[in-house]
């Protein structure tokens, strides 16, 4: 399978499930074309629509300030796997598993996204490695910031465990994000404006499954098509130069075979259908 057609009522939740950001990623992780047609009603919380490719996003459109839609139009590629530059398949805690973790901050503390209890360190520094861990997934960051701001602060995070109050979705998630405010207690909670770039970031995770999908969302709820790329080796890092502002990179995993509603195991021509349906499930288990 290699293009899938995906019209939805996708309703946006910061920091890691906004629609764009997600199908985007999920894309990538799968290596696929994705094309994703959203309803718009800004009341309810539902924008963002695209045409997003293995690499990269093609087009996209996202809007919470007017009520008008808008018709996207781009060239794919009919079987994006023959093409010279379909991405090579990812090890994704291969880096992460080999190196010798960073020095774990004393500073350590939990936070919340959303209700998922996430360990978090701070990005004190305009530039550092860091590693934070929780369980068995530890992520490792490196990062060069253009110039840290004052009034704002970054942290690193790491989730692994079943996902919100219903405890059904199994997810490992590591992450770099924006806090609300400078405060660290605001860590985890929804913010859509940022002004700190960064000259460089590497993201990796000692992932325990192999379905991971990399995220990149800038300041204003967009996109970064062609800044960012994942190695074979699992690690996410930024290119072609300084970064416009950034809310969130992540490497976001979904570990299926450990879901409280799993009952088997998909595999080969029927795990991308189980992987689309289980993932558009997600968007109201975080209520």
């Amino acid at each position: 399978m290699d293009t899938i057609l995906f019209p939805t009522a996708w309703m946006n939740f910061l920091p890691f499930l906004t629609a764009i950001e997600f199908h985007s990623a999920w894309a990538m992780g799968m290596r696929v074309n994705l094309l994703a047609a959203n309803t718009h009603k800004v009341g309810q919380n539902m924008t963002g629509s695209g045409i997003y490719a293995p690499h990269s996003p093609k087009v996209y459109h996202y809007d919470m300030k007017t009520e008008s839609g808008k018709i996207l139009f781009s060239e794919v590629d009919t079987h994006p796997r023959m093409s010279p530059d379909y991405p090579a398949a990812v090890n994704w805690n291969a880096y992460a598993k080999t190196i010798k973790p960073f020095p774990v901050q004393k500073t350590t503390f939990g936070g919340f996204v959303s209700r998922d209890e996430f360990n978090f360190t701070e990005l004190f520094k305009n530039s550092g490695n860091l590693t934070v861990c929780q369980k068995e997934l530890c992520c490792h960051l490196s990062y060069r910031m253009v110039e840290k701001k004052e009034n704002e602060s970054y942290v690193l995070g790491a989730f692994t465990g079943l996902h919100s109050r219903r405890q059904r979705e199994y997810w490992q998630v590591c992450t770099m994000l924006k806090c609300k405010t400078a405060d660290l207690k605001t860590c985890g909670q929804a913010v859509e404006t940022a002004a700190t770039r960064f000259e460089m970031f590497s993201l990796s995770g000692t992932f325990g499954t192999e379905y991971v999908f990399p995220e990149v969302l800038l300041s204003e709820i967009n996109l970064s098509p062609g800044k960012f790329e994942v190695l074979k080796d699992g690690r996410l890092i930024n290119k072609n130069g300084p970064s416009e502002p950034i809310l969130t990179v992540s490497l976001f995993g979904r570990w299926y075979t450990k879901d409280a509603v799993h009952n088997s195991c998909p595999t080969n021509n029927s795990a991308v259908n189980y992987l689309l349906i289980s993932t558009l499930l997600m968007i109201y288990k975080i209520l």
